[in-house]
């Protein structure tokens, strides 16, 4: 509950709840794949409501290329994840988080150059749709799959094909995350993935630090909960890369 209820708020404030709650699942002795797909589920309602309160920045020439990208992705990742055996994924888990850690790290710098970009930005362009939707593909494959610190991937992918506006650039990357873990969630209930009475739990818990999250985030210093995300992610990284040994 306590792992919940603080990935929450981190999520609220920063992202990188799942450096928490998911380790949190594996500690109570539900296997890696099931809390994997516990945690997605149990996440997921915050990023739809997110989506609904940032609608109205969305780019309607760009929604087909990015909800395509999405769904094709997550659930490609989702089905690939249930194929992959217990232990694989239990190995690959500190690696995960090693990696999600460094894009969570490297976010830093990319976003203040997209807050450079989006001050005095060109007029909005149309990209070349197809080359961006085999970029955006293996995105969303790795947020079906486990999905930590991609939304920065989403952004930087828009970024470079010429999307300038920063509003546009966070709504777009919400859209795209909480599309391709819906196709995640979707596949995961119907294969019986899910623990529900630990998936309800964390879901309750999680939106309240996401509500009391939201009501101190313009408050902190973005890159002092930037740092807080990244040293949560290593550690927990480290730990697995220990126990694993």
């Amino acid at each position: 509950m306590t792992a919940s209820l603080v990935a929450g708020v981190m999520n609220a404030m920063a992202g990188g709840g799942s450096f928490l709650s998911f380790p949190a699942m594996l500690a109570m002795g539900v296997l890696p794949i099931q809390a994997n797909a516990t945690n997605t589920v149990a996440l997921w309602p915050g990023q739809l409501t997110s989506v609904a309160a940032l609608r109205g920045d969305l780019r309607r020439d760009l929604l087909p290329v990015v909800c395509g990208a999405a769904i094709l992705g997550g659930v490609s990742g989702a089905v690939v994840l249930l194929k992959t055996g217990q232990m694989t994924f239990l190995h690959l888990v500190p690696w995960l988080l090693l990696i999600a850690s460094l894009l969570f790290w490297v976010s830093g710098p990319v976003s203040q150059w997209l807050r450079r970009r989006s001050a005095e930005p060109h007029l909005p362009r149309t990209p070349a749709l197809v080359p961006l939707f085999f970029v955006l593909l293996p995105v969303s494959f790795y947020i079906g799959y486990f999905g930590a610190g991609s939304g920065f991937l989403i952004m930087t992918a828009l970024a470079l094909f010429g999307v300038e506006e920063m509003h546009a650039l966070n709504s777009l990357k919400v859209l795209a995350a909480c599309l391709a873990n819906l196709c995640a969630v979707v596949i995961f209930i119907f294969s019986g993935a899910v623990i529900w009475r630990y998936c309800l739990i964390s879901m309750v818990f999680a939106g309240l630090g996401g509500y009391v999250g939201a009501q101190y985030a313009r408050r902190m210093n973005a890159d002092v909960l930037r740092r807080i995300v990244v040293i949560t992610g290593c550690v927990t990284a480290t730990y697995f890369f220990w126990r694993n040994g």
